[in-house]
């Protein structure tokens, strides 16, 4: 056999035992990218669970405290609405994953829309000033992930 053809021989025998090393390490890798993929997914999951079931245990107790109080308060009713926002915010995510970051920002806009009620009229104008800023900042972040995300 000729030298030349051996050379040429046995540099076909390296490309291709390299691209099947490199081969077989891309599968590795797309392997190693899927577990820990599905490991992040089902922690999220879980996470979310416990979410849902500490707000819904925060419900309850807000409930029985009302009712043990025999008052229902301004406070209370406004916190209710935090506990849905948090409730909405875990069922959008199940249902459309793509409005997902729209909802911790509702949740803001709430919990300082209930700080600036409940705050009351000896609060000094400049916090309520800036507090309303940060809705409006929060309002318009929300304006823009909503047009971006229908894009």
């Amino acid at each position: 056999m000729d030298p030349q053809k051996m050379n040429c021989a046995k540099k076909d025998d390296a490309e291709n035992s390299d691209t099947a090393i490199s081969a077989r390490s891309k599968h590795i890798d797309g392997i190693e990218r899927n577990v820990a993929h599905y490991i992040i997914h089902i922690t999220e999951r879980l996470f979310l669970i416990v979410i849902l079931a500490m707000t819904i245990c925060g419900v309850a107790v807000e409930i029985y405290h009302m009712y043990i109080v025999k008052i229902i308060g301004l406070p209370d009713i406004l916190l209710m609405f935090l506990y849905i926002e948090v409730i909405g915010m875990v069922s959008v995510y199940y249902s459309d994953r793509r409005s997902v970051f729209v909802y911790p920002i509702f949740i803001a806009i709430t919990a300082l829309t209930r700080l600036i009620i409940l705050q009351g009229k000896e609060t000094a104008p400049e916090s309520v000033l800036f507090e309303a800023i940060a809705i409006l900042l929060l309002s318009l972040s929300a304006i823009v992930i909503v047009r971006m995300s229908r894009d």
